[in-house]
């Protein structure tokens, strides 16, 4: 199994806004004061198309999807979250915490990739546990490495534990379960998707240690990393808060590898984790501070990576 891609699926907004149903449990959001929605919804697009230029540009295959106004879906520029794509054709659908984002699933995106050549055999609907109050976001909730056929779960109010473990054996994946804290007011709060704090690559994993309080389960985590042969990147936790954990590895023209990321976590890491990671790809970073602080997901959240075959 690939671990990276060359083709992403991205969602242009429409009415981007800080996203009141989510503010409740992701602490990176913030009010940007005295901003109109328009001007916030005009500079996150903004964001978004020179990012989407910037992937283009290196050869990476952006399928980019306008929202509709129809639909309130403030967070649509994040579709990591309800969707993923598997090697083996099937579609993952999951279930979303805040009401507003259950809209941002839409059968006509997968009907925009099958127009592209690419082959959907089967879709896996987790959706249903919705109505029980149990969600489990995607691939914001959980890190697949899919070479090595293990899932990376920090639990949450926004991934359940039986959920993921039921995901983990549809699609063959051993569950690598933990929980991930930041400091809100002095407080330790779970941290709302493991993506923030943890990025894997095909040689590499960039995580906040920190995030894992339990020493167990942090010395499990790092332990299962090592054995996957991964050069482990350490990042802290005012690292986490520039969103560098949540960087995602693609490949560009001629299958050249690059470190995804936001121009804010490029600034905060060090020259020496530049190094590290740059021994294994090329960085590629742009600024997405609107989207950042309103959405409170970064470059990561923006991509869903597609493993379809295509004919």
């Amino acid at each position: 199994m690939k671990q990276t891609t060359n083709a992403i699926v991205m969602i242009r907004p429409v009415a981007f806004r800080m996203n009141e149903q989510t503010a409740v449990n992701n602490y990176y959001q913030k009010v940007l004061d005295g901003l109109l929605p328009s001007t916030v919804n005009a500079k996150a697009q903004q964001e978004f198309d020179v990012f989407v230029e910037k992937l283009r540009a290196v050869g990476v295959d952006v399928t980019v999807i306008d929202d509709n106004l129809e639909t309130d879906t403030p967070d649509s520029i994040f579709p990591n979250n309800w969707v993923s794509f598997h090697e083996n054709g099937d579609v993952a659908l999951y279930p979303m915490f805040a009401e507003n984002r259950r809209q941002e699933r839409r059968e006509d995106i997968l009907d925009t990739l099958e127009d592209k050549g690419f082959e959907i055999a089967n879709i896996m609907d987790y959706t249903s546990a919705e109505e029980d109050g149990f969600f489990l976001e995607g691939t914001g909730s959980l890190l697949l490495d899919r070479a090595n056929a293990k899932a990376y779960c920090a639990l949450s109010p926004r991934a359940d534990e039986e959920l993921f473990i039921e995901f983990c054996e549809d699609f063959d994946y051993a569950p690598v379960i933990f929980e991930a804290f930041q400091t809100v007011d002095g407080e330790r709060k779970l941290i709302y998707h493991t993506n923030v704090m943890m990025c894997l690559g095909e040689t590499f994993a960039v995580i906040c240690a920190d995030c894992i309080d339990d020493k167990k389960e942090r010395k499990m985590v790092l332990e299962n990393l090592k054995a996957d042969k991964k050069e482990i990147i350490l990042i802290t936790e005012a690292q986490v808060n520039n969103f560098a954990g949540n960087m995602l590895e693609v490949r560009g023209a001629n299958d050249k590898k690059y470190i995804v990321m936001s121009a804010s976590a490029h600034q905060s890491l060090t020259p020496k984790q530049i190094a590290q990671l740059e021994n294994h790809a090329e960085i590629l970073s742009s600024s997405l501070d609107t989207i950042e602080a309103c959405g409170g997901g970064s470059a990561r959240c923006m991509m869903a990576e597609v493993f379809l075959p295509r004919n």
